[in-house]
């Protein structure tokens, strides 16, 4: 199957898919993250405690860890247009769901509610990250997906922004219903740019012995690993750093979060130009840019223990951003190209899981770590994640090499 898109695939098409993917993930990044900043009145309106209440976005992680491994395995052997639409559909369900729930004050009902729409962003995302790949040239590959996965910051920053002026306007159990509803607008850009097919992801359904290749490839792995080392890098910052903010510089929470909001705003510009860096800096390499990622964030993270001013803090909170979040714009087109294309979905879907599980794990150990020696620790900890991260990224391998199996 050829990269290049032919009379089958035109540019308009291409764009297309690439719009449609990324507004259906800005609505679930959107869904995904929009708790967090009305936790508080979230508490008092249901009488739960912090770590209740916080169980609302982790599940979203957790649920994606545990499927989407099938889901993937799934988009490679079902119609892709068919399963997206029954994601489109199952966060629609879960937006109205969860305003039910929320409104008749139902913690349970809301939770599971949310596992609906964690499934659906799963599908978006699996999806999306080797369709929108797929559907151009092999030299835009990974400028087009870096792009796609611009989509999760722009939602969390969405989420995050928007939430405290729905709550204040309608109520919080607003904000489940009209942040899924978004992914109406996406489904329907996504369905009028695949009317003929899916662009790139009409490779024959993987056998026995792709999925047997796949799973045992070291190459793979050592992505995943270097996946799942920047997501633990990136929630724990993002976790983290709000609270760290007011503790260490007695600035108000609304002030901390301002400044938070700066390292997944940077991520949008980072991802968009991971794959652009990677084509025209590096001339197509994949492997420096992951070096170079780790090799900038392992001081970086460690710097927030000697800096003392906040300028210096605001530096350094853009510093880490854009360099962790390069791999994470990078990292998903990277490994579609170490794979069969039989079976690059479920090779995305892999890398999604490993990633998620380090993005649900770091801020749980980070907050054991502060509770235990204070947040010090923890940022050195940090660094020395990253360092293990420039370590691995020596041996990470350039698409068409050797792909040796374990």
């Amino acid at each position: 199957m050829s990269d290049r898109p032919t009379n089958q695939t035109s540019r308009y098409e291409a764009v297309g898919l690439l719009v449609g993917f990324f507004l259906l993930s800005t609505a679930a990044a959107a869904y995904e993250i929009a708790p967090a900043s009305v936790f508080p009145v979230i508490r008092a309106s249901l009488g739960i405690d912090g770590s209740t209440a916080g169980l609302l976005v982790s599940i979203m992680y957790a649920t994606a860890v545990v499927t989407s491994i099938p889901v993937g395995i799934v988009l490679d052997r079902f119609s892709v247009r068919r399963v997206v639409f029954f994601g489109a559909v199952g966060l629609s369900v879960a937006g109205i769901w969860g305003w039910y729930a929320a409104t008749a004050g139902a913690y349970l009902s809301l939770l599971v509610s949310r596992v609906l729409g964690g499934l659906a962003y799963v599908i978006f995302w699996n999806a999306g990250a080797n369709a929108v790949g797929s559907a151009v040239e092999s030299r835009y590959r990974a400028t087009a997906v870096g792009v796609f996965t611009a989509s999760a910051p722009v939602g969390f920053t969405l989420g995050q922004f928007g939430s405290p002026l729905i709550e204040e306007a309608a109520g919080w159990p607003a904000v489940f219903p009209l942040y899924a509803a978004l992914c109406v607008v996406g489904i329907t850009v996504f369905l009028l740019a695949t009317r003929r097919h899916v662009p790139g992801v009409d490779a024959a359904a993987p056998d026995n012995k792709a999925l047997r290749e796949l799973f045992t490839s070291q190459a793979v792995w050592i992505v995943c690993v270097l996946c799942f080392l920047a997501y633990s890098l990136y929630l724990f910052v993002n976790t983290w750093l709000p609270s760290y903010l007011v503790d260490a510089y007695d600035i108000s929470l609304a002030a901390s979060g301002l400044l938070t909001a700066l390292f997944p705003a940077i991520g949008a510009i980072a991802r968009s130009s991971s794959g652009l860096i990677s084509d025209r800096v590096f001339g197509g390499k994949r492997r420096p840019v992951i070096l170079s990622s780790f090799a900038v964030t392992t001081p970086a993270i460690v710097a927030f223990v000697f800096v003392s001013q906040l300028g210096l803090v605001i530096g350094t909170v853009i510093v880490v951003g854009f360099a962790i979040q390069l791999i994470t714009g990078l990292i998903f087109s990277y490994i579609t190209e170490l794979v069969a294309p039989t079976v690059r979905t479920t090779a995305v879907s892999l890398l999604t899981s490993i990633g998620l599980l380090g993005a649900f794990a770091a801020p749980i150990v980070a907050g054991a770590i502060i509770d235990w020696s204070g947040y010090n620790l923890a940022f050195f900890v940090a660094g020395g994640v990253a360092l293990f991260g420039v370590l691995l990224a020596f041996r990470a391998p350039e698409p068409g090499g050797d792909l040796q199996g374990f």
